[in-house]
């Protein structure tokens, strides 16, 4: 196996086409305010052939902690295939008008998601939280929706890219992309 010279040729290989309607999800990891490790699973919105993009709600805890510290981890698993992406990054908000795009690329069960999803409706019980679900469908039924205001996007530069492959026939192979001071990439392969 010929191993790249930088990471973005593996991440374009096993990410899916956006075309393909398949999204996949992926483990974010941030610094919390109060310095221990923070993870949440959120959806890959696109990956642009340098950067991972998702997109959240201006207000969640996690954007705090990435005006914070903008840096994070994202964690991505085929288990089926044996694949696993790690990608470490510096991580800066996207444009308006790429956020408003990637929200007209979700489904609109993910647009209304955006819209309702927010602590006061989370605390709840569930037979209410399906009423405001059904009776914001019933007054947008039919119409197209705009992002909420507080819908952003954050794109990760990788400084860090350990792409992981199984096998059931051998052992497994991690080759770990770091970015060098010069912007190019140093490759090590390391022990599955």
């Amino acid at each position: 196996m010929t191993v790249p010279a930088e990471p973005f040729a593996t991440l374009a290989e096993w990410l899916p086409d956006p075309s393909s309607g398949d999204t996949p999800v992926m483990t974010l990891s941030t610094i919390g305010l109060d310095g221990y490790p923070a993870a949440r699973t959120v959806l890959l919105s696109r990956f642009d052939g340098r950067r991972l993009h998702f997109h959240t709600d201006a207000d969640s805890r996690k954007v705090a902690e990435l005006t914070a510290t903008p840096r994070a981890t994202v964690t991505l698993l085929w288990p089926e295939a044996a694949r696993q992406l790690v990608v470490t990054g510096d991580v800066t908000r996207v444009s308006g008008a790429e956020a408003r795009t990637a929200y007209r690329d979700r489904s609109r069960y993910l647009q209304v998601l955006a819209w309702l999803n927010d602590h006061d409706l989370a605390a709840l019980g569930a037979d209410e939280r399906r009423t405001r679900w059904a009776d914001f469908e019933r007054e947008h039924a039919g119409l197209p929706l705009e992002p909420p205001p507080g819908w952003a996007g954050f794109a990760i530069d990788p400084v860090r890219v350990s792409s992981w492959r199984g096998a059931t026939d051998a052992p497994s192979n991690r080759v770990v992309h770091e970015r060098r001071a010069d912007g190019g990439w140093s490759v090590t392969s390391r022990a599955g």
